[in-house]
């Protein structure tokens, strides 16, 4: 990440709200933005502003503390509780609200009235280039580094999420475990470099067989996991045999007179309710290892019996 690629002016990607009970200083701001390339929405308390902001994106909030029924600190803390986005405060009351109490509620800056629009936006765009930074940042550190899918730490974070909304909605959600067979010998006979050629690909192979819900990680080593949202198991064995089939089909070339062809094993399951997190991750990691003793290369499908004992459904 560099200077040159840190967004620095105005983008018309960029949503912001601006929540006031004044009109006419509603209006002007809000005309100034979309002047200077911003996309602008309009509150006219704080009320309003939570309501507009569970149906459009926000990127940053900028608000009046003084506003009627809900001022502009509870405004604040509840869109820093609840939402990823910036908050820039204004007040007309210097005296009245230190700079530490505004940002201890969860507001990214803090500026006076009556406000110039030039000095806004000069703190807009700071604000904007800290939060480009921050998520940068923040994929940095669930990213793996070779395969740019999420990494492992971001597998049990993630999971733990789809578990709970598989529960408070009733959804289905099932879990892959991939493996490459026989991937030390392919790394011991053309080196790490092909073997990491082999794990970039398999990485793009994954991720393009997969919807937008579904998230795929590298789990360690040579092995990878994948979730999926509102899927059965049944349905996740067909995304397992279509990831399979294109790892089959593809032939990797680390001599130019030597073509070579890899293959997985994989172990699919689904989430049964009121289960702990270990026992399913267990059951995908069994479900795998019987993929593994059978003969590789094959796809093995381990549904939990209501006592949470696995068993083997088909191979």
């Amino acid at each position: 990440m560099t200077e040159d690629s840190i967004p620095q002016g105005p983008r018309p990607d960029v949503h912001i709200l601006i929540v006031d009970d004044d009109a006419t200083v509603r209006f002007l701001m809000n005309e100034f933005m979309e002047t200077v390339g911003y996309q602008s929405h309009m509150a006219a308390s704080g009320h309003e502003a939570l309501e507009l902001m569970q149906t459009r994106q926000v990127d940053v909030v900028i608000t009046d503390i003084m506003m009627p029924g809900m001022d502009g600190l509870e405004l604040t803390e509840r869109i820093h509780g609840e939402y990823n986005c910036e908050i820039i405060v204004m007040t007309g009351y210097s005296g009245d609200y230190s700079y530490e109490e505004v940002i201890n509620k969860g507001a990214s800056d803090f500026v006076f009235k009556p406000v110039r629009f030039e000095e806004l936006l000069l703190r807009l765009k700071r604000v904007l280039k800290e939060r480009y930074l921050k998520e940068e940042l923040r994929k940095l550190a669930i990213t793996d580094d070779l395969t740019r899918l999420f990494n492992a730490r971001h597998f049990y974070k993630q999971l733990e999420l789809e578990v709970d909304r598989c529960t408070r909605y009733q959804h289905s959600l099932s879990l892959l475990l991939l493996d490459i067979d026989h991937f030390k010998d392919y790394n011991d006979s053309f080196g790490h470099l092909e073997g990491n050629y082999v794990l970039t690909w398999l990485g793009q192979a994954i991720q393009s067989c997969l919807r937008r819900m579904d998230t795929a990680y590298r789990y360690g080593g040579e092995e990878f996991t994948v979730i999926l949202p509102e899927t059965s198991g049944d349905e996740a064995r067909t995304v397992a045999e279509r990831i399979s089939e294109g790892v089959r089909a593809k032939q990797f070339t680390p001599n130019a007179d030597q073509p070579v062809s890899v293959t997985i094993s994989v172990g699919v399951t689904e989430y049964q309710p009121d289960e702990a997190l270990e026992t399913f991750i267990k059951r995908a990691d069994m479900a795998m290892f019987q993929s593994k003793q059978t003969g590789r290369n094959r796809i093995t499908y381990l549904a939990a019996e209501p006592a949470n004992k696995p068993k083997i459904v088909g191979q």
